[in-house]
């Protein structure tokens, strides 16, 4: 989250992939890789709904699941059609929804589907209102389920 307000400052820890597997949510964009059916190659959107629609096998619950959840339940479910059964799942790319409050002309909830900075996160919510300022602005996350604070 990303606002124009003041507030105590608290240095965040360092945020590893090890320490935090991905959880897909919608629109996100998967990439399966079938080396022993390469016809089967597709990348997919999870859709609102958190499905993906696969060949054969037809919708798959992919929202809320790491990878490596999902890759084992696409490899089960294509067991009785295919003799290689082995899968990859990859992410080619994600969604992050951000909510962007404080003194900014259009609070509300954003999703970018590309890096973006604080500052572009600011201007998405229309920069700051007449109260606002850009030199105080705090980012809010939630690290391990808690919540800390940036400056």
């Amino acid at each position: 989250m990303a606002g124009c307000q003041t507030t105590v400052s608290t240095r965040l820890p360092d945020q590893s992939p090890a320490q935090t597997a991905v959880t897909l949510s919608p629109g996100d964009v998967v990439k399966l890789t079938f080396p022993g059916a390469t016809d089967l190659n597709q990348s997919q959107t999870i859709q609102a709904d958190g499905k993906i629609n696969l060949s054969l096998v037809g919708e798959v619950d992919a929202s809320g699941r790491t990878i490596a959840d999902l890759q084992q339940k696409v490899e089960a479910l294509y067991k009785p059609q295919l003799q290689n059964t082995t899968v990859t799942v990859t992410l080619e790319s994600s969604v992050t929804p951000v909510v962007i409050g404080g003194a900014v002309k259009k609070p509300a909830r954003y999703t970018f589907d590309r890096p973006t900075t604080v500052l572009q996160a600011i201007m998405e919510a229309g920069g700051a209102d007449e109260f606002g300022t850009l030199g105080r602005v705090s980012i809010i996350r939630l690290v391990n389920g808690q919540q800390r604070t940036q400056v």
